[in-house]
């Protein structure tokens, strides 16, 4: 991520879980699944996303999102927000890591 921060918070089942916000405090980016411990937490928050699969959609809304899927096939993250067109959604994704 070019600026801002990431969030490292515990869920209401106790599970760790990550959140990245742009210099502007809109969140940008999130944890899609809880980790038993911090550090797996944040191993996944800072991975290297260029062997990873990035997917685009469109949501029922008629937004755009992305999905980040691990080389194992597991998501590993995901958009926080829709977007009105798929380049706004691509941005956002480099922003989490996505290369190019």
């Amino acid at each position: 991520m070019a600026d801002g921060k990431t969030e490292y918070y515990q869920d209401k089942k106790g599970e760790w879980r990550w959140r990245k916000y742009s210099s502007n405090g809109r969140i940008i980016g999130a944890a899609s699944e809880g980790y038993n411990k911090r550090s797996d937490c944040e191993k996944n928050a800072n991975r290297d996303g260029s062997d990873d699969k990035w997917e685009f959609y469109t949501d029922k809304r008629g937004e755009h999102r992305w999905r980040q899927f691990a080389s194992n096939g597991r998501q590993v993250g995901r958009s926080s927000e829709g977007f009105s067109s798929k380049r706004a959604a691509q941005n956002n994704a480099k922003m989490n890591g996505m290369p190019g």
